[in-house]
């Protein structure tokens, strides 16, 4: 009849869907770095973080929005449960949906369990960070946090740089002891689980703070970077020492917006005194990955990356495990409307 409107049609990926997907380190990060590529180049538009505060529990939910328009021509929406204490229940500690959407009409394309794809992003911007902006000849890496996006990290970057020491340490000793056991058994190497900040991270070549603090303390002392260091915070909680800033040759965000929204992040208090500003912000990651800004330039540049994370590498992973399904036949078709 006139007037009717045409089915609409979603596609559904649940979680055994995603883990059957089996995505590829390579494909992963080819996702991450194409995402990063059109940032810089201005192709798309990604709105700040929403914080929502139930008030009920140990946690909060983050909202992200965001548009790639470039390739992908996608726009998506995640909602990610981060609760501390999930750990109580057997859960993770992020719980995420993702819904990708038709930027130029408004229809769903397709709902997605995001918990993984949080995970697996977070791990990828770490690590194609790191390929633009750490020594290329980094041999080892300090770890902290056993989170999920944690075994991410460490798997990508070791993807990477194939690493002579990796060391890891989180709070409680049960889950940095089979975290440990877990990254061991995958990359077939030793992994040396630490009893502390200091013997894991002192010295290393990258550092990666993914802490789970309560409330913000300085346990990643600034004197134990070394000249020519990467270090990458990103815990939700600062375990950062003002300081810090005066030892970095170069700091840069995965994007500057997400530093004026909201009360959390690993320096949230940096750029609250005025240390880390657009003044003193050498790029975004992105403008990097483009070409249009320099990444690492000497090999005694101390460089730090602070990423929150982007609701348009959430969209991208997304989008490239969409296509990996329909190429496969892996998920399930729910009618809309």
């Amino acid at each position: 009849m006139p007037g009717e409107h045409p089915p609409v049609y979603v596609d559904f990926l649940n979680g055994p869907d995603i883990a059957e997907l089996a995505m590829t380190n390579d494909e992963i990060l080819a996702a991450i770095e194409g995402q990063l590529a059109a940032q810089g180049r201005g192709n798309t538009v990604v709105d700040a973080r929403m914080h929502h505060m139930p008030g009920l529990a140990n946690g909060h939910f983050n909202v992200l929005r965001g548009t790639i328009k470039e390739a992908m021509n996608v726009s998506g929406v995640k909602v990610v449960g981060d609760f501390v204490d999930n750990y109580k229940e057997n859960l993770p500690s992020e719980l995420a949906t993702l819904l990708l959407m038709d930027p130029t009409n408004g229809k769903p394309r397709a709902i997605l369990d995001a918990s993984h794809i949080t995970d697996m992003r977070t791990g990828a911007v770490t690590a194609i960070g790191a390929k633009y902006l750490a020594r290329q000849d980094s041999k080892v890496l300090g770890h902290i946090g056993a989170r999920g996006s944690s075994y991410w990290n460490v798997r990508l970057l070791d993807h990477l740089f194939d690493f002579e020491e990796i060391r890891v340490h989180s709070r409680r000793k049960e889950s940095r002891d089979a975290f440990g056991v877990k990254l061991s058994r995958d990359l077939g190497k030793k992994v040396i689980v630490t009893e502390d900040w200091e013997s894991c991270l002192k010295g290393a070549d990258i550092m990666v703070e993914a802490s789970r603090l309560s409330a913000p303390e300085p346990l990643f002392r600034t004197e134990w970077i070394k000249p020519g260091a990467f270090v990458c915070p990103y815990g939700t909680m600062s375990a950062l020492e003002l300081s810090i800033t005066s030892v970095m040759d170069k700091m840069l965000m995965d994007d500057w917006g997400q530093a004026r929204s909201g009360k959390l992040g690993a320096m949230r208090q940096h750029v609250d005194a005025g240390l880390l500003s657009e003044a003193t912000l050498h790029a975004e990651l992105g403008q990097v990955v483009a070409g249009l800004k320099p990444g690492r330039e000497s090999p005694g540049e101390t460089i730090l990356l602070w990423h929150r994370g982007l609701s348009i590498s959430d969209i991208a992973l997304g989008h490239a495990m969409l296509e990996k399904a329909r190429r496969t036949g892996i998920g399930q078709r729910l009618r809309w409307f």
